[in-house]
């Protein structure tokens, strides 16, 4: 199972990836979180202190490792120069498993309150400037584009603030996308422009209302957006003492919350993942990608580097998987 949380910036998105988490971990539930916001404050929604949060290896910043490491005996991958963030897995890929002791996650998920945390990292003070910050999340495009997660696992991610959440294919990656939306006009129109967005790209776009004080506000949010609104989070005296670092027992949080949270959890466990969709979609934004720029930038025709006879899933893993 993954999950997104987007919003428009101060909406709220990382404190609910952070309370999901949470959710997930209390119901036992395997779950790897990943920060691929350019703010990065899951880590410390999550309860890591300054000196834990630096410990945490950016998979942003070791992309040439991540691409050696993925492309593994692809032999229509020559390099990791010639990878880009859209590459699909083919024959020979290496694929990967939520396996917290395999290679990538030994390297780069840490734990962190009973989940495993992966960052994509700050700016840099060398890319200040020269580089965009979408080559930090090409990361987790490429990590999830060659994950083969089960139906008992969950992946949350924090995604960037805004439309900058549509810059790349990474959006189209997940089961499940929730935009954690204000009681607002201005908070309406931002699901009405990603509600465009998605559209024909086959994702579930769903809501959560945040910063709700009243009854009129939960009525607002359902007379404009209908039944896209799975529930509503108030102010919370839980959420406040984790903000500043002393957070309760997940029990006490406010049972309002927490049913808001149970029916996005049954939401998203509903859904049943299309492989071969969810492959072509992969493979559209890889050629889509290609055409735009790869191809020059590279010097090659890396429509050449999708496999037709390949299909990711759980069938794929036992011959494409490399120790």
């Amino acid at each position: 199972m993954r999950i997104a949380f987007v919003g428009k910036g101060g909406s709220g998105k990382t404190t609910l990836s952070a309370l999901f988490t949470r959710y997930l971990v209390n119901q036992n539930i395997p779950v790897l979180a990943i920060d691929a916001d350019i703010n990065q404050h899951l880590g410390q929604a999550l309860g890591l202190d300054d000196r834990a949060l630096a410990a945490i290896p950016a998979l942003g910043s070791h992309l040439d490792w991540l691409k050696d490491h993925l492309r593994a005996d692809n032999p229509r991958i020559t390099s990791a120069a010639a990878m880009i963030k859209t590459t699909p897995p083919g024959r020979g890929s290496r694929l990967l498993r939520y396996d917290p002791d395999d290679e990538l996650h030994r390297r780069f998920a840490w734990p962190v309150g009973g989940a495993r945390l992966m960052v994509t990292g700050e700016f840099a003070e060398d890319d200040i400037g020269v580089a965009c910050y979408h080559s930090k999340t090409g990361a987790v495009e490429l990590y999830l584009n060659h994950l083969i997660d089960g139906p008992a696992e969950c992946v949350v991610v924090d995604m960037t603030a805004g439309a900058d959440a549509f810059a790349s294919g990474l959006f189209t990656r997940f089961d499940l996308v929730v935009l954690v939306c204000e009681p607002t006009r201005r908070g309406v129109k931002v699901y009405q422009q990603f509600r465009q967005h998605t559209g024909g790209h086959q994702v579930r776009l769903r809501v959560i209302g945040n910063k709700v004080t009243d009854h009129a506000d939960v009525a607002f949010l359902r007379g404009e957006v209908g039944e896209a609104v799975l529930g509503h989070v108030a102010h919370s005296s839980w959420v406040r003492a984790a903000e500043q670092g002393d957070p309760p027992p997940f029990g006490a949080l406010e049972p309002p919350i927490r049913a808001t949270l149970a029916a996005l959890h049954s939401e998203l466990v509903a859904i049943e993942r299309d492989w071969a969709a969810y492959h072509r979609n992969t493979v559209r934004f890889h050629l889509r990608n290609a055409h735009a720029w790869a191809n020059r930038s590279v010097g090659a025709d890396l429509a050449e580097q999708i496999d037709p006879d390949f299909l990711p899933g759980p069938a794929a893993v036992g011959s494409a998987v490399h120790g």
